[in-house]
């Protein structure tokens, strides 16, 4: 079994800073994780992933540019480091990982394993 955990999250500033982290424990054999992010009544978003394979990092394009998407393969880690913050970037952001043997995609439906999620809360 696999098990994400996030962690990170809380209320910051329009324009501040913050980073979030997801660590993967169990048999882990996807061959990426990503970030997705979900507001209140609106449709989950792909936010960025990191292939192993390559090491290739795709971003959502509300957050390319601002969001940076790093991975510590000692602590099977990923972090979101998100910069110049916005209110619309209110949402839980959830880390993820395909089933074993698969790759990273923008399509959250190709994910099998969810972290519970981490509230990320942009506002004065």
């Amino acid at each position: 079994q696999v098990q994400l955990v996030e962690s990170g999250g809380g209320l910051v500033q329009p324009g501040g800073s913050l980073r979030i982290s997801c660590a993967a424990s169990g048999t882990f054999s996807s061959y990426g994780m990503g970030w997705f992010r979900q507001a209140p009544g609106k449709e989950r978003e792909f936010v960025g992933a990191i292939s192993w394979i390559d090491g290739a990092i795709y971003y959502g394009d509300s957050v390319r540019g601002r969001f940076t998407l790093s991975r510590d393969n000692a602590k099977n880690t990923i972090y979101l480091q998100m910069n110049s913050l916005k209110p619309e970037d209110t949402a839980v952001y959830y880390c993820a990982a395909p089933r074993s043997g698969v790759g990273v995609t923008t399509r959250s439906a190709l994910y099998t394993y969810w972290g519970q999620g981490t509230r990320v809360t942009v506002s004065t």
